[in-house]
């Protein structure tokens, strides 16, 4: 059994848009719903002292939407950064992003690095948005960083290794996540830190996003510690402090 908390989760927050047609509802409704459960699991996370929590916030496939979806989306994600901005000084939250968040419009690009650069120096949970992220296109990033490095003569072919990779994608500094939960049952990673979770543990539950609550977090916290995690070794191996 895992007797510790996660160091790091990561969210797959699905759902939304099937909570809104459930209730007869616009699908922005379900995702201006799904805003309460960011705050609710961003300040459960707080208090449980996890290092990190990473959300799947908007993937490069997302640009694929209907443009009105698209729009509304980037509006609220807006409206969401300066409104929790007090939340996240409260909690001592630290905001960083990962992906090409460039792609965003202008606007909501100048308010997500006005709150980075206002929440540098928190120290406690580091929330990461994945925004306009892909994990292919994370590794593919990580492979052209390294071929230009290589390509200069900066970096030797040979020396190239797993620890290499690891600190040219977007999440070099970030441990990788103990914990990927998804909501809405869905049994995919759907292109969400492909390299990062070779030995995440996985957590589904049925419940869309809008309703996953503290008390859903805290049940997959303790689901986790239950769990032994044996990265390649067998029992035995791993009671004898085999890692």
């Amino acid at each position: 059994m895992n007797k510790t908390v996660p160091r790091h989760i990561a969210v797959i927050m699905d759902g939304n848009g099937r909570w809104a047609r459930e209730r007869g509802l616009p699908r922005i409704a379900g995702h201006r719903a799904g805003v309460a459960a960011v705050r609710s699991v961003v300040e459960e996370c707080a208090r449980h002292g996890i290092g990190y929590l990473t959300l799947f916030a908007f993937s490069r496939e997302n640009w694929q939407r209907p443009g009105d979806e698209v729009t509304a989306l980037m509006e609220l994600l807006d409206i969401f950064l300066k409104k929790e901005l007090a939340t996240l000084k409260k909690n001592n939250v630290r905001l960083k992003t990962i992906g090409h968040s460039d792609d965003l419009p202008p606007a909501v690009l100048k308010t997500l690095k006005s709150v980075e650069t206002d929440t540098r120096s928190h120290d406690g949970l580091t929330l990461v948005l994945a925004l306009s992220y892909s994990g292919k296109q994370d590794i593919v990033d990580a492979v052209r960083k390294i071929c230009e490095k290589i390509s200069s003569g900066e970096l030797a072919l040979e020396d190239v290794s797993e620890i290499t990779v690891e600190e040219h994608l977007a999440t070099k500094g970030i441990p990788e996540p103990d914990l990927l939960i998804r909501t809405s049952g869905e049994m995919r990673v759907s292109n969400f830190l492909l390299w990062q979770t070779a030995y995440t543990e996985f957590y589904v539950t049925d419940k869309f996003w809008p309703d996953f609550s503290a008390d859903d977090l805290k049940e997959a916290i303790d689901e986790f510690r239950k769990r032994e995690r044996r990265y390649g070794l067998t029992s035995d191996q791993m009671k004898a402090g085999g890692k």
